[in-house]
């Protein structure tokens, strides 16, 4: 990956973040204080974020069993993160000090840290709040026969996982009818999400610059086509049919396809991926805006 220690501002931005993550360091392990339990009659996901938001299978809910879903959509919500931070920083240690990324590696060593830590909270929410973590389907592993191909989807991919649940994190911060705990999680995570984010979009863009050089249009088709089933395969996650057995829900696969089938899903989708999209179309890596129906 050879270019990046010439990219001025890459280097500025870069240092600019470090810098922000050692002044912003905080210890996570007494950042929290952990109530033994969350009240049952409340939401624990803001309401238009649970999975049948909007849908005609959520008029057929009562009130009660509405709180109950969200509770182990929660579950599902911080499982996801568990399981999608720990693939990330198995990809970023592969690359850490290795040649070609000399330059961010500095940069790595406080993401790698930073992540590990967001994944013991989140992990320590789940199994503190729900007695488990979800473990999800998985997509099948990025091996390229072009490295730069296999670096660039890598990253890509952190980017879109990382922004779909920043998503998420803003609206649950900000939300005053959820639990404090519950802000709490999501609002910490935020914080140090949006330095990664920044250095995301930075990396994602200069990885495929450096790509479209020569790649062909079948090439840069083949890409487009991978990162858009990545983006519907993470949103498929948060409909979970684990969750509706756990929330009580009778035949959860039928409940599952019910609301993937209901078109208003697709707005309350679109709306969680619109930034991490207009990322990708500004750069060049997306031709449009449409996403795979299955």
């Amino acid at each position: 990956m050879p270019g990046l220690e010439q990219d001025k501002r890459f280097v500025e931005i870069l240092q600019r973040l470090v810098d922000k993550s050692v002044d912003g360091y905080y210890n996570p392990y007494r950042e929290f204080t952990w109530p033994d339990s969350l009240p049952d009659d409340r939401m624990w996901m803001s309401e238009d974020l649970t999975s049948t938001y909007g849908t005609e299978v959520e008029a057929e809910l009562s009130p009660a069993e509405r709180c109950r879903l969200s509770r182990w959509e929660s579950i599902n919500f911080y499982s996801m993160n568990v399981e999608g931070i720990r693939e990330l920083i198995i990809e970023v240690m592969r690359r850490i000090h290795s040649r070609g990324f000399e330059v961010p590696s500095d940069f790595f060593h406080h993401f790698i840290g930073e992540e590990n830590e967001h994944m013991w909270f989140f992990a320590e929410f789940c199994l503190r709040y729900g007695g488990k973590i979800y473990s999800g389907p998985k997509l099948n592993s990025i091996g390229h026969k072009d490295p730069r191909v296999e670096n660039f989807l890598v990253f890509s991919k952190i980017l879109l996982f990382e922004e779909i649940v920043d998503y998420y994190n803003m609206r649950m911060a900000a939300d005053d009818t959820l639990h404090e705990t519950i802000r709490k999680v999501n609002r910490v995570h935020h914080e140090d999400e949006s330095r990664h984010i920044a250095f995301g979009r930075e990396l994602v863009g200069l990885l495929y610059s450096q790509l479209a050089v020569d790649a062909s249009a079948e090439q840069r088709r083949d890409i487009e086509e991978y990162l858009k089933r990545y983006i519907v395969f993470s949103l498929r996650s948060f409909y979970n049919p684990q969750v509706y057995r756990d929330a009580g829900i009778n035949d959860p696969l039928g409940f599952r396809e019910r609301l993937l089938a209901d078109p208003a899903r697709r707005d309350a989708e679109r709306k969680s991926v619109r930034k991490p999209m207009a990322f990708m179309l500004k750069a060049g890596i997306f031709a449009d805006d449409l996403l795979p129906t299955a």
